[in-house]
């Protein structure tokens, strides 16, 4: 459901842990996200967005555009 978060991270050559760390969340728990059986919460996708600068429309696959 979430697979965009990955190839985010992935693209940008960082771990699971480096999210979580900015996130102040566990690796585990990001982990979740990433596979989709966690929602992600509103406040997490617009941390996420910020720090990648893409709007939480793109995580959420509702548009193609960065």
């Amino acid at each position: 459901m979430y697979k965009r978060i990955k190839e985010l991270r992935e693209d940008n050559d960082l771990l699971q842990q480096d999210l979580a760390e900015y996130l102040h969340c566990s690796q585990v728990a990001y982990s979740h996200y990433e596979r989709g059986t966690r929602d992600i919460p509103t406040d997490v996708l617009i941390a996420l967005a910020k720090f990648y600068k893409t709007s939480t429309d793109y995580i959420l696959g509702l548009k193609d555009e960065i």
